[in-house]
């Protein structure tokens, strides 16, 4: 249920940005983009659930839209638990358990930032990928003002402010490197590990701090500026990636 606050920041973000969408929307359209090219899906991380909780019923439409969907992750408990993918396992991104070229696409939702070896993990991934198959990715901006503040925050703090802002448990809440989380890095990466770079796209997100109206609407007014001005938009909160093997 929306919580009082909840409902004044969604005011708020109505009349400062309208037309501001959850940056994981953004992700599932790319996902209804790519999916009906496919044959065979990977998801990188998978955890318990694939897209945001209240987007169950979306989430079964994708898996069922495609003949093979795998989710891989290294957390056997959060895999135990997931709530559409039924074909799973247990393993490293370092050394993916499939055979080179099991697979036509490659997705990872919010994961990237955890990599701590990109470069040995995105060439697993153009292994597995069959030529001209491709990697996409939603991923936390490292240049944002968001990860900005979280870069300097220790864990435990982090893990709190999940849990209030986001209403993640600790559990869900795992180490971060932000490796390829510029425009940069990726393409110096992707390129050293097979890949061209298709497309990386600047994406605003709702605020962060919706549950706390004051802080909402300074926040909203930021991300209008990086909507509204294109030498900002490197500043925006996400990044949403498409790799193409070559």
């Amino acid at each position: 249920m929306t919580s009082a606050a909840q409902r004044v920041s969604n005011k708020l973000q109505h009349w400062i940005t309208p037309g501001l969408r959850y940056s994981q929307a953004s992700f599932e359209d790319k996902l209804r983009q790519y999916l009906p090219k496919s044959q065979r899906w990977l998801d990188l991380g998978c955890g318990h659930r694939l897209l945001s909780e209240w987007r169950h019923e979306a989430e079964e439409q994708l898996v069922a839209s495609v003949p093979l969907a795998v989710g891989i992750d290294a957390d056997f408990d959060a895999i135990r638990r997931h709530r559409t993918l039924t074909t799973l396992c247990l393993g490293d991104i370092s050394k993916l358990p499939f055979a080179s070229q099991s697979f036509d696409l490659v997705t990872a939702n919010m994961v990237v930032e955890h990599l701590n070896d990109p470069s040995t993990q995105f060439a697993e991934v153009a292994r597995i990928l069959s030529p001209g198959g491709r990697f996409v990715f939603h991923t936390p901006n490292a240049q944002s003002y968001i990860i900005g503040a979280a870069r300097l925050m220790p864990e435990p703090l982090k893990k709190t402010l999940a849990r209030v802002l986001e209403g993640r448990v600790a559990e869900d809440v795992y180490p971060t490197h932000y490796l390829a989380n510029r425009g940069p890095a990726i393409e110096r990466i992707a390129a050293a590990s097979g890949f061209d770079v298709e497309q990386i796209d600047f994406v605003a997100s709702a605020p962060v701090f919706g549950v706390i109206p004051p802080l909402a609407a300074i926040e909203l007014l930021w991300i209008r500026q990086l909507q509204r001005r294109s030498s900002l938009a490197k500043y925006r909160t996400t990044l949403i990636c498409v790799l193409r093997k070559q």
